[in-house]
């Protein structure tokens, strides 16, 4: 079941959401979504220094990457094909009980922009700065300016609070980012077999 939008405002007046800075709940509540502002960080594939990714043989995927960040006003221009990584403007904590999920715009999805590739799921105990996914499907490059609305996030109560919420989950990847972070899937190749048993 989501919150509802009142269910969203006595989450964050509770502190079981939290949303920093502060949400215009005006202009970013829907009826059961929050809007979150697209940010001035982004990672992009070097695509011609590697014939490809291999994550299985240890490849460093963040030397694959050059980070940029866009000036005040200047858009980022999204290339037809394209998949980038960015964060939003926003800082996002969830409770122990409480569940997110990231979607994107039909607004943007109309103009060939999708927001995440497959993840979408924000673990109980979440904190950090979300990273997504962009991508370009359409034939047409497109604009994006930091500041706008980029994605909303819809929150689903849990049966009970997780036993091991994600910032206390041993070998969590991204917990606490603050910018893109590369893909560490090469990292669970890396791990020992009781490792991954866990």
């Amino acid at each position: 079941m989501l919150l509802s939008d009142r269910d969203i405002e006595i989450a964050l007046n509770e502190g079981r959401i939290r949303v920093n800075p502060e949400p215009d709940l005006v202009a970013q509540l829907g009826a059961c979504s929050l809007d979150f502002r697209l940010g001035t960080l982004f990672r992009v594939f070097e695509h011609s220094r590697y014939p490809y990714i291999d994550p299985c043989k240890g490849m460093d995927v963040d030397a694959l990457m050059s980070s940029v960040k866009t000036p005040p006003g200047e858009p980022f221009i999204m290339q037809p094909g394209e998949l980038v990584l960015a964060v939003t403007m926003e800082w996002l904590e969830l409770a122990d009980d409480l569940a997110a999920r990231m979607e994107g715009r039909s607004s943007l999805g109309r103009l060939g922009i999708i927001v995440h590739g497959t993840a979408c799921l924000f673990d109980p105990g979440w904190r950090g700065v979300p990273t997504m996914e962009i991508g370009n499907l359409g034939r047409m490059p497109v604009a994006l300016y930091p500041g706008m609305k980029i994605c909303s996030f819809t929150f689903e109560p849990l049966s009970s609070p997780a036993r091991v919420p994600y910032y206390k989950k041993p070998g969590n990847k991204y917990a606490g980012q603050r910018s893109p972070e590369a893909s560490r899937l090469g990292d669970e190749f890396l791990e020992s077999p009781a490792d991954r048993a866990l």
